[in-house]
């Protein structure tokens, strides 16, 4: 992992879903799920590691489709994402803390996402936080990719 670089931005989204936080939670820890909620449009995703448990690592690549314009993090088309599971809540919260490898120090550092479930009635509202956003994310691009995120995960448990 990469030194803490901190970058003192904060990005956030939130959306309604219509599933229990259990379902939820459930696509946080399966490691078969990810890559097919966690990608933003315009991505694919591969996992490499995955240990759901408080202190637990992944990596995963996220690639761009060929239309993609915009360049990845790590090469031409991709973006490595190094990750550990500073806390696991069942049915409430998972934080996690990530790197990107990276040769641009624009990426450089570590950032938090703390994804939060409430109960609300018929669903659950799930919330992304991300802090400590590396300069070389645009927040119009974040935005886009946190929705989008958002989206994938209701498609994929509701």
């Amino acid at each position: 992992m990469t030194a803490n670089i901190d970058h003192g931005r904060t990005d956030s989204a939130t959306r309604f879903i219509a599933a229990s936080a259990d379902v939820i939670y459930r696509a946080f820890i399966d490691p078969t799920a990810w890559p097919q909620w966690l990608p933003p449009d315009g991505m694919t995703g591969h996992i490499y590691e995955f240990d759901a448990r408080p202190g637990g690592t992944y990596r995963m690549a996220l690639t761009y489709r060929r239309d993609h314009a915009s360049a990845g993090k790590t090469s031409d088309d991709t973006d490595v994402v190094e990750g550990r599971f500073a806390e696991l809540i069942p049915n409430h919260r998972v934080v996690q803390i990530v790197t990107f490898q990276s040769d641009d120090p624009a990426f450089a550092g570590e950032m938090r996402m703390t994804w939060s479930l409430s109960p609300a009635p018929g669903g659950t509202n799930v919330s992304i936080v991300a802090e400590n956003v590396p300069a070389g994310i645009s927040e119009a691009d974040h935005d886009i990719g946190l929705r989008s995120t958002l989206e994938n995960l209701a498609q994929f448990v509701e």
